[in-house]
Parts: C-alpha cells; sequence; structure tokens
C-alpha cells in the first residue's frame, strides 16, 4: 500500500491540486467517452432535461466497450446493492486492474471503498477516474462529500461548486453549498 493511500493530509493535498486544476481541463472535449455534446447540453438544460441527459451520459460511462470489463463492473455494482461490499470492491479492483483507463471503474470502487469507510482508498480512486475524466462529475461529487467527511469544508464546497458548473441542476451539489456556504467562505456582514 502506498503512502498516499494511507496518509489523509497527502491525499488531501493531492485533492486539492485536482479540484485546483480541474476548471480548465473541463472545457476539454473528451472524445473517448463520446459525451462532449451531451455534456454541453447538461450544462444549458432545464431541470427534466437535465436528468434524461444525465442519465445518457451514465450509461456513456458505464460503457468500457468491452462485454468482459462491463460484467465486472455489473457484478460489482449488484454487489453493492446487496451491501456485500467487500464483494464488490474485489470485483471492481478486477476491473481496474484490466481497464485502468476506464474511469468508470475506479468511480464505482472509490464507492465501494467510501462504504467500507476507507476513506484514503476511496480518495485515490476518485483522484485516477478524475485524472481519465475531468468532466467525471459523479466522481467530483464524492470526493466533496469525502473532503466533507475529513472536516475540508473549504475544498468539500469547491468540489460541489465544479459538480454544479458541469451539472447545474445536481440538486444534491446545491444543497451542500448552501449548507457549507457560511463554513467555507465565511460570514458575511
Amino acid at each position: 500500500m502506498s503512502a498516499v493511500s494511507t496518509n489523509p493530509k497527502l491525499i488531501v493535498a493531492a485533492i486539492a491540486a485536482i479540484v485546483t486544476f480541474s476548471l480548465p481541463l473541463q472545457a476539454q472535449d473528451n472524445p473517448a467517452e463520446g459525451i462532449s455534446d451531451l455534456l454541453q447540453q447538461l450544462e444549458q438544460a432545464d431541470p427534466a432535461d437535465a436528468k434524461r441527459i444525465d442519465r445518457q451520459i451514465k450509461l456513456e460511462w458505464g460503457n468500457s466497450g468491452s462485454p468482459a470489463m462491463d460484467l465486472l463492473l455489473k457484478r460489482g455494482r449488484e454487489a453493492m446493492e446487496r451491501g456485500d461490499l467487500q464483494t464488490a470492491a474485489d470485483h471492481l479492483t478486477a476491473l481496474t486492474d484490466h481497464a485502468p483507463d476506464f474511469a468508470e471503474g475506479w468511480h464505482q470502487r472509490a464507492s465501494a471503498w467510501f462504504r467500507l469507510g476507507r476513506y484514503g482508498l476511496a480518495l485515490s480512486d476518485l483522484e485516477r477516474a478524475l485524472t481519465l475524466n475531468p468532466n467525471h462529475y459523479e466522481a467530483l461529487f464524492g470526493m466533496a462529500v469525502i473532503l466533507e467527511q475529513l472536516d475540508r469544508p473549504e475544498l468539500a464546497y469547491r468540489a460541489y461548486a465544479l459538480v454544479q458548473q458541469i451539472y447545474p441542476h445536481y440538486d444534491e451539489a446545491e444543497k451542500a453549498l448552501k449548507r457549507l456556504e457560511t463554513r467555507a467562505q465565511g460570514q458575511k456582514l
């Protein structure tokens, strides 16, 4: 296990860099994902259309291009739904081992680690997912949740704000921004 995955301070520093420098990356097209048009539509959609576009984006992100890798993703998700988190992590580890450039595999494994209370591993996987897909607003949201859990309200606020920049109608991000506003930005006089 690397020092980064076991030292929360190093992880938070790495996450701060990602949150800081991910804004310019968001403007880039991501042809490997084939969803840049959907992301542009999502940014400008009304709430009802945004939910439909969100589902389309998630379907695209969940398609690895390999039936075997898609099966590992499906098994990992099913294990999480059953609450069998270690089995989920095992399936998703196999997925990330065999498809290291598939951002959704890293994102899903981060979800399993988070639910297992292993925040360092979750942050490490979210970092990898965001390196592969800087527009992955679900990974950014997960990062923000963990940063909030680690009592880093300023960083969490910035990550939630990035989520909202990509997906303006992401209700949970909006609620989180309101909840953290005073802690992250101070009291207005």
